[in-house]
């Protein structure tokens, strides 16, 4: 074992590999038996790749030899199954490895096992019929949010110090802002998507890492950055690595800041107090710091980001059903995931198209809004991490979902408050993290701030299309400002247990 394992990121622990100081066998042990020890508390790890690490040779990349976690959703190894959180794809092996994984074994990362997922990514909470409930490393009884809420647990707890996330609505930055992690969603198609599909969510969704280290978000965005040759549209090009911008001050930055939610819902105080928090930080540190009004128009917002994803979701069970010659059935999903896929199916084509095109005239109203800001801070999330089970429907409501699902009442799914007090719920939740998602900016948590519960409440940051490096240098000078990786979780798994 290595005892020094938390005095070290990704980066860190590469450097002993090559150095000879610690072998990557033993960090792989070391892995190993911190998942054993509080993955039965936390349920982060779902698909264990053990034998496979143990006999993995790694590449000589930035990473050599570290350990990692993949999420099971998406990306894949050949001969080990993805199942995406659903009992309609568990099981499944797959053929091939993903156009990502390959990146990631090149840079010498190790994929030790599989991390959960709500089922087709498709809710901000980690809790599914076939795996069970995730939890938060802070607490038990929270959620690490979702939909890389096995992965943000995970690094929460110390398991490893980075981890594969993908971010459709908010994915990787959800979780790293409930579990106290770094966690940086990059520009559209920065970053392949594969191996299926071209783009994800209409464009919306985007992988990479969730991890403790801002420098690590960086030099792994580094050896994963190009999309496919394929792929529909490529982002632009970058001036230098990422991880030298880690490594360059920011400069004087015009930074705008909010708390007025995109999406429907009130926001918590304690996530309007950690963005005052981090406007006092940021004018300290010399940066221009204001209050801006976005003025969105949440209902018409919410409508058509929730008409984009549950064609998608339509969409996404209709091809699985395809690719592996078997009929979907209401029965093989969780109700949510079928009722959702069904409302997109209500949708015509040109409904569809129609909220892709109104998400994008957002796009261009904020663009001439807030553009003269550098990055604009808002809270992560409307909440702070929502105890395990909340987003769950209970009592008649959840009996008249579970009846439409059960019977496939596709015309029931108008019927008025079907499904709208879930979907507030949900929106309420994460009312900030969608609009980058739709307008395709780059935007990251920094964990800068713990409420009274001692629970993380995160901080968002988002800049212009295309600039992740300036997101990196504020990051680097926030994590410099405002130490965070020492902090430990009550279940993180380098604590006596």
């Amino acid at each position: 074992m290595f005892a020094q394992y938390d005095d070290y990121d990704a980066l860190g622990l590469a450097e002993l590999v090559k150095k000879g100081d610690v072998k990557s066998s033993e960090l792989v042990e070391e892995c190993i038996a911190r998942i054993e020890r509080v993955n039965p508390r936390l349920n982060c790890v779902v698909h264990p790749m053990y034998e496979q690490a143990r006999a993995a040779q790694p590449s000589t990349g930035p990473f050599q030899g570290v350990p990692f976690l993949l999420k099971d959703l998406l990306q894949t190894v050949r001969g080990v199954p993805t199942s995406s959180g659903s009992r309609f794809f568990a099981g499944m092996p797959a053929d091939r490895d993903s156009e990502l994984y390959v990146r990631y074994r090149k840079a010498g990362l190790v994929a030790v096992a599989k991390t959960a997922t709500p089922e087709l990514g498709l809710l901000p909470v980690t809790e599914t019929d076939l795996h069970g409930p995730t939890r938060n490393p802070w607490k038990l009884e929270r959620t690490p949010g979702g939909s890389s809420g096995g992965s943000g647990s995970a690094v929460g707890a110390g398991i490893v110090p980075m981890a594969h996330g993908g971010d459709g609505g908010g994915s990787i930055r959800i979780p790293a802002s409930c579990c106290g992690i770094f966690g940086l969603k990059p520009t559209r198609a920065r970053t392949p998507t594969g191996p299926t599909a071209s783009e994800g969510w209409s464009g919306f969704a985007i992988e990479h890492v969730l991890s403790r280290s801002v420098r690590d978000s960086a030099a792994a965005l580094d050896a994963t950055i190009g999309a496919e040759p394929y792929a529909p549209y490529h982002a632009p090009t970058v001036t230098r690595p990422f991880l030298e911008e880690t490594t360059r001050e920011p400069g004087r930055l015009r930074i705008g800041f909010h708390w007025e939610a995109a999406m429907l819902g009130d926001v918590h105080p304690d996530c309007i107090a950690a963005v005052k928090d981090a406007a006092k930080l940021l004018e300290e540190l010399g940066h221009d710091v204001e209050e801006v009004r976005p003025q969105h128009d949440r209902e018409h917002l919410t409508r058509s980001f929730f008409t984009v994803v549950s064609a998608n979701t339509a969409a996404e069970i209709d091809e699985g059903a395809r690719r592996l010659g078997k009929k979907a059935r209401p029965a093989d999903f969780e109700t949510a995931t079928w009722l959702g896929a069904q409302m997109g199916r209500s949708f015509d084509g040109a409904t569809t198209l129609l909220a892709i095109r109104d998400l994008q005239t957002e796009t261009r109203r904020l663009a001439h809004r807030l553009g003269d800001y550098d990055v604009i801070l808002t809270p992560t999330l409307g909440r702070p991490p929502l105890e395990v089970g909340a987003l769950r429907p209970k009592g008649l409501e959840g009996k008249v979902q579970d009846f439409v699902k059960a019977l496939n009442l596709r015309g029931a799914l108008k019927l008025p408050g079907l499904l709208e007090r879930t979907l507030r719920d949900v929106f309420a939740f994460i009312p900030f993290t969608p609009v980058a998602n739709f307008t395709g900016q780059p935007s990251m948590n920094v964990p800068l701030f713990w409420n009274a519960e001692n629970l993380p409440i995160g901080t968002m940051f988002t800049a212009r299309f295309g600039d992740e490096a300036t997101l990196f240098r504020l990051a680097a000078q926030l994590e410099k400002a405002r130490p965070w990786a020492a902090r430990r979780a009550p279940n993180h798994a380098g604590l006596a247990s």
